[in-house]
């Protein structure tokens, strides 16, 4: 019953948190930083009681790593949600040209297919590898090391992902809205949980599909959309199907990236080696 209602109780919290900041007048910057923070508490809490893999439980020691890296990832994501909010506030029509029941989920589709798209390049492009590819070193996936990120690679994402929400026009509202269906999104997708989404799958990114993704099976570590799963459809590079889980997480070679815990090495790591290409998830 948990695991049912892990998702659902997630996707409405969203819902509850965009109306009363849309109704109560609340500044978005705080709420996206208090509901990022809420959202790994909720699911970290989750993957106590019902975990994927039981191995995959953050010692005390990568907690201590992890809590660097949020604060790194909170950094380069706030920044860049603080230039899409603004950019979306200065170039927004003051009426908006849709409903906002109609411009939300537009906004989220093309949101989404900018994320895919940067997600993509991410694993194929060499500069952009030596930071995304931070983020597969652990081999483990869980809630915690969602946030184990190289700051240039969350600014980089988070700006090309929403900024050209609002230079197209779309509302602040819209935009704010798009954004903590994502966070939400993200986190749950990374979290270690036993939830199966089934056919909601073929729509919404899921644990399911992420994991795959750190597979180091190049052949199955596709799914680059971490909220819908549409354009993993649509471009060919979704291998989900049920009952199908990766043998192991991580790189396919550990040792072309600083060990986690070596946070500094790790922040200057793309000015000191060469990337690989192709060297995609895993």
């Amino acid at each position: 019953m948990l695991a049912r209602a892990a998702h659902p109780a997630l996707l409405l919290a969203v819902v509850a948190v965009f109306a009363a900041t849309v109704r109560r007048g609340w500044p978005p910057g705080p709420v996206t930083f208090a509901f990022q923070f809420a959202t790994l508490c909720y699911l970290a809490g989750l993957e106590r009681l019902i975990p994927y893999e039981r191995s995959w439980r953050p010692s005390r020691r990568e907690w201590r790593w992890y809590g660097v890296y949020y604060l790194l990832t909170t950094l380069g994501g706030s920044t860049g949600q603080t230039a899409v909010l603004l950019a979306a506030g200065a170039v927004a029509p003051e009426r908006p040209l849709l409903p906002l029941a109609a411009e939300m989920p537009l906004a989220l589709l093309l949101g989404s297919l900018a994320s895919y798209a940067i997600h993509r390049l991410g694993h194929t492009s060499p500069w952009l590898w030596r930071l995304h590819g931070v983020h597969h070193v652990p081999d483990k996936v869980n809630v915690g090391n969602n946030g184990v990120n190289h700051v240039l690679d969350v600014f980089v994402s988070q700006a090309c992902a929403q900024l050209p929400l609002a230079l197209i026009g779309f509302s602040e509202r819209a935009v704010f809205g798009v954004g903590l269906f994502v966070i939400a999104q993200g986190y749950f997708v990374h979290a270690n949980v036993a939830v199966r989404l089934g056919l909601l799958n073929h729509v919404l990114a899921g644990p399911e599909q992420h994991r795959l993704h750190h597979s180091t099976d190049l052949a199955e570590a596709g799914h680059y959309g971490s909220d819908l799963s549409v354009w993993d459809r649509a471009f060919g590079s979704f291998t989900w199907h049920p009952g199908r889980e990766p043998a192991e997480v991580g790189l396919l070679r550990p040792e072309s990236f600083p060990a986690t815990g070596a946070i500094g090495a790790t922040l200057v790591h793309p000015w000191r080696m060469p990337a690989k290409t192709g060297e995609t998830a895993g």
